[in-house]
């Protein structure tokens, strides 16, 4: 017997009810706003106009729509996110904020084919198996620019598959922890015609963060389409 139901089956984010709880919380603002999120709209505001559209790639509940709503941003937002579970919990709890439940999609990044102005994707590449496809798709996608943050150093890339220890009970699913050569990143997002500059990311500043109990290299990388 065989089925394909092996994504849901092996992805660590439809196992974790303290994720879900907390991405809940999140859309309720009853969190604060994430450090990476704060930076990310900060980054982005200079970049975008009035009329724009926001693709936030990898969204998990669609949270980062209150970035955008606290700076007053005149931004069309879209999220997309492969969780089924994470999506359905923006759909239940962002609308009294004005996100209308039909922007949230459940969707992979290797899967997207569309344009749009922007991209953002936060702390999504670093645990998946590599960035190549999921990034080509969002700047082939972008029109202006991508935004991403990532655990991203200047040594080889470095590629782990590790136990995640923090899922439910009985749960024994393994995740990646990679972290990319920058200046690979950077290289590849030229050869798609974008120009590319790396920010340090203010709440490490440069410092390993330990996450799920294995260093992440935080850093913002920030592309823009060359005219």
């Amino acid at each position: 017997m065989i089925s394909d139901q092996g994504f849901d089956q092996f992805n660590i984010w439809e196992h974790s009810a303290n994720v879900k709880e907390l991405y809940r919380r999140r859309c309720r603002q009853e969190e604060p706003e994430m450090d990476c999120a704060a930076q990310a709209i900060e980054i982005l505001a200079p970049l975008a106009e009035p009329g724009d559209q926001l693709l936030d790639a990898g969204c998990g509940s669609g949270y980062f729509f209150h970035s955008v709503r606290r700076i007053g941003m005149d931004l069309t937002y879209e999220g997309i996110d492969a969780s089924r579970c994470l999506i359905e919990i923006g759909r239940e709890e962002l609308p009294p904020y004005g996100c209308d439940p039909s922007r949230l999609n459940v969707m992979r990044m290797e899967d997207l084919v569309g344009s749009v102005d922007h991209a953002v994707c936060l702390n999504v590449l670093s645990n998946i198996d590599n960035y190549h496809r999921p990034l080509e798709r969002l700047l082939l996608a972008a029109r202006k620019s991508v935004i991403i943050r990532e655990s991203l150093w200047e040594k080889p890339s470095q590629y782990l598959y590790v136990h995640d220890k923090f899922l439910d009970p009985e749960v024994n699913l393994k995740v990646h922890v990679n972290t990319y050569c920058l200046l690979e990143v950077l290289k590849f997002a030229q050869s798609y015609g974008f120009s590319g500059e790396a920010i340090i990311d203010r709440r490490t500043r440069g410092r390993p963060e330990p996450v799920i109990g294995y260093d992440h290299h935080w850093a913002f990388l920030v592309f823009r389409r060359n005219k």
